[in-house]
């Protein structure tokens, strides 16, 4: 995610690096760079003109304290005023009303289907109780869709294959929510390849057919200022409430995600981050400014381990780790909540220092195959008390798996090297030896 752009800007604050203090020159020179780097990610130049005026105006106001060099003050600088470009502070649903109605507008192929389940799959895990509506009238398969999203999430969906008209499906839809008292109601509309009239004309009847609290405009993000100049045309029609960034995980460039709160003057709400409907974030300004930044997003990384682990599954492992009983049924559970987190590769860009360092490597969502195949090769009692397995049980699991007896070997030496590791932290050790043990960046030797 916005690998780029965060290599360019990197290369931009290098330019201070050394440096003793602020001066026209060497501030001219980096916010050069850093507007090319902002060009080069698709950013309008306008917006990233303004941007570097205001990055060099306070850099000049600007006197640097003999505990910050002049190149942390600039990522600073920068950083304040990435965050303001993006809308300053998250911005809330509107679900005061019950029930709440969330209207998806967009274009095909946006993934505004796929949002809508995400989105009810998301509002269930804050304790409401979403109604699906399927009102793409032009695209069965739109409606098929949503209808499996919603078996996938135990969500009810409204369809009516017969009619054709979005506003009295949408209107019937709405009566049968409330009747089953639902309290959120999100409709996903039809999409077009284009924007056009009848698309536009279509979708404000829908809006003032059921007048909606909030309307989203789902957008693809890797369409860069595309999808800025859809936003437009699509809020100076519908006068949405927020915009919702899909694939954000492939965009590399990350244009549309900095200027189109500044095109639109609407906040955005959510990101989509990969395919698994727990894929979706709350949009938080400071934290993209972070990771673009390359500084990570720990806060994120935390929520998001949160909403997988539950206080009763995680006080049950303590335990287990406590008496020296974690066994390789909980560590494949484990690595199952890791999966449902997200991309492999987008939760190890939100450590601070490592997003840099897994750039140019590509980790796959498969990543733990090979490891659950070896896991799943072992018997009960193998899981269980990985002692037991000699060097015949080595032969047989590597078999089975389909993996070499090396891999197998690995496997279990990591495995008995985490659980010493894991005993100590948990308290069984004394946690300051095992600290002083550690090199800079925490990796044991």
């Amino acid at each position: 995610m916005f690998d780029n752009l965060s290599d360019k800007l990197d290369r931009a604050f290098k330019i201070l690096k050394g440096q003793g203090k602020i001066t026209e020159i060497n501030v001219a020179e980096t916010v050069k760079e850093v507007r090319k780097a902002l060009l080069d990610a698709d950013v309008n130049f306008k917006i990233a003109k303004d941007f570097t005026d205001r990055v060099k105006e306070k850099a000049f106001g600007q006197s640097v304290l003999t505990s910050v060099s002049p190149g942390q003050l600039m990522i600073k600088i920068v950083n304040d005023e990435l965050v303001a470009l993006m809308g300053g502070e998250k911005s809330e649903l509107n679900l005061k009303s019950n029930p709440a109605i969330i209207l998806i507008a967009g274009l095909q192929g946006s993934g505004k289907t796929t949002f809508s389940g995400k989105l009810a799959n998301y509002l269930k895990s804050k304790g409401k109780s979403p109604f699906l509506v399927a009102a793409d009238v032009y695209r069965p398969a739109a409606i098929d869709q949503l209808k499996i999203l919603g078996a996938q999430i135990d969500v009810p969906v409204f369809t009516d294959y017969e009619s054709k008209n979005p506003v009295k499906i949408a209107q019937d839809a709405i009566k049968q929510a409330k009747t089953a008292g639902h309290n959120v109601i999100i409709i996903d509309t039809a999409g077009r390849l284009a924007v056009d009239e009848q698309m536009m004309d279509e979708i404000a009847s829908v809006k003032s057919s059921v007048q909606p609290h909030e309307i989203l405009f789902v957008v693809d993000a890797m369409t860069g200022q595309d999808a800025v100049n859809t936003a437009k045309a699509f809020n100076d029609r519908l006068d949405f409430d927020g915009v919702v960034l899909t694939k954000l995980d492939g965009d590399t460039r990350g244009g549309a995600a900095l200027t189109i709160r500044e095109v639109v003057k609407k906040p955005i709400k959510f990101v989509g981050t990969g395919e698994k409907l727990e894929a979706i974030d709350v949009f938080y300004p400071e934290r993209m400014a972070s990771r673009i930044l390359g500084m990570g997003d720990v806060v994120s990384l935390v929520e998001r381990a949160q909403e997988q682990f539950d206080a009763e599954e995680s006080a049950r492992i303590q335990k287990k780790i406590r008496k020296n009983q974690f066994d390789f049924g909980d560590f494949l559970n484990q690595l199952q909540q890791i999966k449902k987190m997200g991309n492999l590769k987008d939760l190890m860009g939100m450590i601070p220092g490592v997003g840099k360092m897994v750039k140019d490597i590509d980790i796959s969502d498969d990543a733990f195959k090979h490891i659950e195949a070896i896991i799943h090769s072992m018997t009960p009692l193998e899981r269980e008390s990985p002692e037991v397995i000699n060097g015949t049980r080595r032969k047989r699991i590597a078999m089975g798996s389909g993996r070499s007896i090396e891999e197998v070997n690995k496997l279990l030496k990591q495995f008995d090297d985490m659980k010493k590791m894991m005993k100590q932290f948990s308290g069984g050790g004394n946690p300051l030896k095992m600290l002083k043990n550690m090199p800079q960046g925490g990796i044991p030797r």
